[in-house]
């Protein structure tokens, strides 16, 4: 304990003051008296290392602490896992060209609310609105914060005191605890359970219709789905039983898929035109999955139903910023140009729809490289990926992943080392070696990926 040097000895040392130059003395010294009442800790219960109290390794640590601080939380992750959608990662990664025009547009006032040819002010949602319109055939469209301030907004508005219609088999939980008997609840809807968890019919929903029922509700199952002795009611048919009943369907499809993924082999998920000409009152999905963009609430379908989501108190509170608008508006945009355009612009589904020939390219360009790295090894493998964030429920997508392990490094150390690193990488751990899959990674990470590995083992 009397080896450690006295902070403001310390602090008078040249490489100490060019610190401060470049941090500011304050941050500093608060960082060095962290930094030695961790040492006295460790000191006390006997894992401190004699050589950590010199002079010079206070310095480097110091130094080491305080660029660790100036690394920004929400920083750039290379997805190496397979899931294209992570959570954890921000879901759907924002288009290169509508990136560009967010930072573009963001260095100046943005029209949100004005009207510019009377200069009055004008409805928030109506530049998204007109291309959701456009797109999905639905009267009209609103936006919100997220797909569950949707699904809460429009239970409140439509709802209150009275019965929702929803499949036992659709009584989901999400990620978060989002469960539908509770948003139900907050949303001052009586929930009215219908069929089985395996099998509900449209009969189910018919007899079950009366003079409290405001809504039929079917929920995309997101992250499960039932198989094996199953029946469940086709959304055609479920409108018909709204419409016998005048009572609004509503469809929360949750992955917001703009095209039909089934005709590309991809089956599991309802697209919204189908939903919208299917006779939904209301359909909602959320912006930052399938459908590309950034994170939002998307509701499409009648006038009168939108208006009266749009009057209700929640709303307010649900809007999104300018930079929502402005990345949905620009991604919307590329939907126009054609379902072509969409599969080859925008990341989510670019990555989704990877054929197999596209991805045996890119990892034999990521084992070259990575073999050509002494203590090295790797060899390419089958690999599930998946869609990720509820989207195509448990169903796996063939791909394709580099094993990977380092000499005198274990699969967990590289694991941490990797995600640690600039880029950070986020890779998987399978049978004690680390995979690197390449669904989720663009041909230009292939190169950043070699070179963080070539650094570690450099440092090994």
């Amino acid at each position: 304990m009397r080896r450690l040097p006295q902070v403001d000895r310390l602090l008078q040392r040249e490489d100490v003051l060019e610190l401060a130059a470049l941090h500011s003395r304050s941050l500093v010294l608060a960082e060095c008296r962290s930094l030695f009442d961790s040492l006295r800790a460790r000191a006390l219960s006997g894992e401190l290392a004699a050589e950590e109290l010199e002079e010079n390794n206070i310095v480097s640590t110091l130094n080491e602490r305080l660029k660790n601080r100036e690394q920004p939380f929400y920083r750039r992750v290379i997805n190496a896992t397979g899931i294209v959608l992570h959570t954890g990662l921000g879901r759907a990664p924002i288009p290169p060209e509508v990136a560009d025009k967010l930072v573009e547009t963001l260095r100046h006032p943005v029209r949100v609310e004005v009207d510019l040819e009377s200069g009055e002010r004008g409805g928030r949602d109506e530049g998204c609105a007109r291309l959701l319109r456009e797109l999905t055939g639905a009267e009209d469209a609103m936006v919100v914060n997220n797909n569950a301030g949707a699904t809460l907004l429009l239970l409140s508005a439509l709802a209150k005191d009275k019965e929702v219609l929803v499949s036992h088999g659709e009584l989901v939980e999400i990620g978060g605890s989002f469960r539908i008997p509770d948003i139900m609840e907050q949303g001052g809807a009586k929930l009215c359970a219908v069929g089985t968890t395996n099998r509900t019919r449209t009969s189910d929903y018919d007899d079950a219709c009366g003079p409290e029922s405001a809504m039929i509700l079917k929920v995309h199952t997101s992250n499960y789905r039932v198989v094996g002795f199953t029946e469940e009611t086709d959304i055609r048919q479920l409108c018909e039983v709204g419409k016998k009943h005048d009572i609004p369907v509503i469809h929360d499809i949750g992955s917001g898929c703009m095209i039909d993924l089934a005709a590309h082999g991809k089956l599991g998920e309802s697209w919204v035109r189908e939903s919208i000409e299917a006779g939904c009152g209301l359909v909602c999905f959320s912006g930052d999955k399938l459908l590309g963009g950034p994170q939002a609430g998307i509701i499409v379908g009648a006038t009168d139903l939108i208006e009266r989501c749009r009057k209700h108190p929640l709303y307010r509170a649900m809007r999104p910023g300018r930079m929502t608008y402005i990345a949905l508006e620009h991604t919307l945009r590329i939907y126009l140009r054609g379902e072509d355009e969409a599969i080859t612009r925008i990341p989510a589904l670019q990555r989704v729809l990877a054929t197999p020939e596209e991805l045996d390219g890119r990892l034999s360009q990521l084992i070259e490289e990575l073999v050509a790295i002494a203590g090295v090894s790797a060899e390419g493998i089958s690999h599930d990926g998946f869609a990720g964030s509820g989207s195509l429920p448990a169903r796996p997508i063939e791909s394709r992943a580099a094993r990977i392990e380092v000499s005198g490094c274990n699969a967990q150390e590289l694991a941490r080392l990797l995600r640690t690193g600039d880029p950070a990488i986020l890779p998987t751990i399978h049978n004690e070696s680390v995979h690197i899959d390449v669904r989720t990674i663009t041909d230009e990470e292939v190169e950043l990926i070699t070179a963080r590995i070539a650094e570690i083992t450099n440092r090994t």
